[in-house]
């Protein structure tokens, strides 16, 4: 019997001294960031396959209803996911393509279809299988693993404007030259960089060449592939994967890149002849949220195509002012279903409602409402 034990704990290692002396089965949790539904069960080296449907309350038919196949190795402590739908899934904003495979570990986000619906795993042993309390001599009322979204509330900086972001900031091609604030850490830290194209801003955030202005809280760069004259960039030193990710916590760390926005256009030398939009992208391509400051002549070699001209021209560009509000009074950002579909729109004129065949003939258009 003996050595029956010790060959079984030896095949077992790990889970089999857990099970052994706790009575309790390794398990995980798939949290929903929004808070719509309780956590998901992720046993133990099962299969799980998520989707459109009732366990997940997505109703998105852009989202499949075998979206996702996920299996926990909670000994290793990390799930792996499969994208079995045609649209992309993807981890920390890395798409990982039909049939392809990647890890999710505790502190990634999981977002089961087009950059939404964010989920985050949390290893726990199972709260169901809690032995009788001794005191009480009944057993302990299973509990569910809680939501990070409380947790997130609580750890949230609660972020005071600083004596150098009143500094006004300077819009032209040479960086501002400021030291890295103590309490500004992300400033001097190396970034991990996963290799992929949309992990780019975190890099460029932390190239002196492309900074203009900075403080503890953010840093503005100019944007890599500029779709106007005047193309800027505003980041949150803080890690912020999304729009989904924000909740009301991030108000005054939104109105204070607003407020930076607005004194970049302030002091750029053509600022009484274009026209200036702030906003956010719905969906961005790369990660890491960022407030764009563009002007709206659009006259630069980067525009290159529909999707490009629609993503700043229609309600696919969300205002600044407009997500601030829609924190302020629902605590998170709601993106509308469908609002890719608005990138296939027909290429339009923003000034005069004008509808043209291709980039080369809008490009010759918007010549005409350029400042004389």
């Amino acid at each position: 019997m003996y050595r029956r034990v010790v060959d079984i704990f030896v095949k077992s290692r790990v889970g089999f001294l857990f099970v052994l002396f706790s009575g309790k089965m390794p398990t995980s949790w798939l949290i929903s960031k929004e808070g719509v539904h309780k956590p998901l069960e992720l046993p133990h080296l099962q299969t799980v396959v998520l989707g459109r449907g009732p366990e997940t309350t997505i109703k998105d038919k852009k989202c499949s209803r075998e979206q996702v196949e996920l299996k926990a190795d909670c000994n290793k402590g990390y799930v792996s996911v499969k994208q079995l739908g045609v649209n992309p899934s993807s981890v920390d904003s890395v798409v990982i393509g039909r049939g392809n495979q990647v890890k999710l570990k505790p502190g990634q986000q999981l977002h089961i279809v087009n950059q939404t619906y964010a989920y985050v795993v949390q290893f726990k042993e199972d709260p169901r299988t809690v032995l009788a309390s001794k005191d009480s001599g009944g057993t302990k009322r299973p509990q569910e693993p809680s939501s990070e979204k409380g947790e997130l509330h609580r750890d949230a900086p609660k972020c005071k404007v600083s004596r150098e972001s009143e500094k006004k900031p300077c819009p032209n091609d040479d960086p501002v030259k400021m030291p890295p604030t103590k309490n500004a850490p992300h400033a001097t830290e190396k970034v991990e960089s996963s290799g992929h194209w949309s992990q780019g801003l975190k890099a460029s955030m932390q190239d002196p060449t492309m900074q203009v202005y900075k403080d503890e809280r953010i840093v503005v760069i100019k944007d890599k592939y500029p779709k106007a004259r005047y193309h800027w960039l505003v980041l949150p030193w803080e890690s912020i994967p999304n729009l989904k990710a924000l909740n009301r916590d991030h108000c005054d760390l939104l109105k204070h890149m607003q407020k930076v926005a607005d004194g970049i256009v302030g002091q750029c030398p053509d600022a009484s002849l274009l026209r200036f939009r702030l906003g956010y992208h719905a969906i961005p391509s790369m990660s890491h949220v960022h407030l764009h400051v563009i002007s709206q002549d659009f006259d630069s070699p980067s525009l290159k195509n529909k999707k490009h001209w629609n993503s700043f021209t229609t309600d696919y560009f969300i205002d600044s002012q407009e997500v601030i509000a829609m924190l302020e009074k629902a605590g998170k950002v709601t993106i509308k279903e469908g609002i890719n579909d608005l990138l296939k729109l027909p290429i339009r004129c923003h000034v005069c409602q004008k509808e043209l065949s291709t980039i080369p003939q809008l490009k010759e258009h918007l010549k005409s409402h350029l400042p004389k």
